[in-house]
């Protein structure tokens, strides 16, 4: 599992960390992360895809948003009984506090 976020993790973040250089010009001296490459490579996706180059990065984004929950949605999956134990030993101490609050408050009352 943990590999499996580490290679679903591991692209986003490659994927993220150039497009936020790219797009503030923030190139230290490798044209990979200069506006101009960012404009290029959207324009070379864009004629591809036969879209705006401008709609692709809320596609992207769209589509990283569904692979991270796809990817929870496996963990939760493979994890359900640590979870629903968890669930209702949080119930089950919420109940008790609050029985013992509102007996707590009874005993005081004049």
């Amino acid at each position: 599992m943990k590999w499996f976020l580490i290679f679903w993790a591991g692209p986003i973040f490659f994927l993220g960390s150039w497009y936020w250089l790219s797009y503030y010009d923030m190139s230290m001296g490798v044209f990979m992360y200069t506006r101009q490459m960012h404009d290029l490579v959207f324009q070379i996706y864009g004629n591809i895809l036969g879209i705006p180059p401008e709609t692709i990065p809320p596609l992207v984004m769209r589509a990283i948003a569904f692979d991270t929950l796809l990817v929870f949605s496996l963990i939760a999956y493979r994890k359900r009984a640590i979870i629903k134990a968890w669930w209702t030993a949080r119930q089950a101490s919420r109940s008790g506090l609050s029985r013992l609050a509102r007996d707590e408050s009874l005993s005081r009352a004049p």
